[in-house]
């Protein structure tokens, strides 16, 4: 989490655009029933997806490095005239964002595109895991064929549980703090540049967070690679049963 003293941007920003958008928790998304059906369903019935649902390996995990275990998550950003969606992929360990896309749908291709990024930015070694939501975006085939052509491992929250996914919630609600709620954008591209500035600048590379020994997440990589000690090449562990 981060101190206090992480004030500058949203200073910042303030000074320069003086108002606020707001920004919405994708998950929050409802629509609603279609009138005139002629056969209702009951909820649990409705609620029935012939998708393959994965174990939760996250929450049996314990890293000790980069690119053992990321977390995917999508949230929603209200603009004046239109809502477009950012998609995000985290590394664990370092809290760093490794990978993110903005769109204007919710179409499969936006969190792949997060993925494509994540995965150019840094190569994943055999068996890396993935974590996200059972949203449609990530039980689809192309995202889950993207994740078997790399070796990676799909881990899945179970439904109403988001506690696996608390490092990118604490990335989004910083997000939305210090950048989204303390500004005016003037469109689609003023929204991808500021994110741009505010992830690649501010805060993979300036944002302290306690849980890494106050330091940045690029900078607590670095340290960790800097040591080359036993724990911080060592793989991660996974834990079943309470053993």
């Amino acid at each position: 989490m981060a101190i206090g003293v992480q004030t500058g941007h949203r200073g910042i920003a303030v000074a320069r655009d003086g108002c606020k958008s707001q920004a919405y928790s994708a998950n929050h998304a409802g629509g609603q029933p279609v009138s005139g059906s002629t056969r209702q369903r009951s909820p649990v019935q409705r609620s029935i997806r012939s998708v393959r649902i994965y174990l939760n390996l996250a929450s049996r995990m314990k890293v000790f490095g980069p690119n053992q275990l990321c977390i995917a998550e999508i949230t929603y950003i209200h603009l004046s005239r239109e809502f477009v969606y950012l998609a995000v992929v985290l590394d664990v360990f370092s809290r760093k964002v490794v990978g993110w896309s903005l769109g204007r749908t919710l179409q499969a291709k936006l969190s792949l595109c997060a993925l494509e990024q994540a995965i150019a930015t840094r190569p994943p070694p055999l068996g890396v895991v993935h974590h996200s939501d059972q949203g449609v975006q990530y039980t689809c085939r192309d995202y889950l064929q993207k994740l078997r052509d790399y070796k990676m491992l799909p881990s899945m929250s179970r439904p109403a549980n988001p506690y696996d996914n608390a490092t990118c919630e604490s990335f989004l609600k910083t997000l939305k703090r210090e950048e989204i709620h303390a500004c005016a954008y003037r469109g689609f591209e003023h929204l991808h540049n500021r994110l741009w500035d505010f992830i690649e600048k501010y805060y993979n590379r300036c944002w302290l967070h306690s849980a890494l020994r106050h330091c940045s997440p690029e900078e607590f990589e670095k340290e960790a690679c800097q040591a080359k000690s036993e724990i911080a090449s060592a793989a991660p562990i996974m834990t079943f049963f309470g053993v």
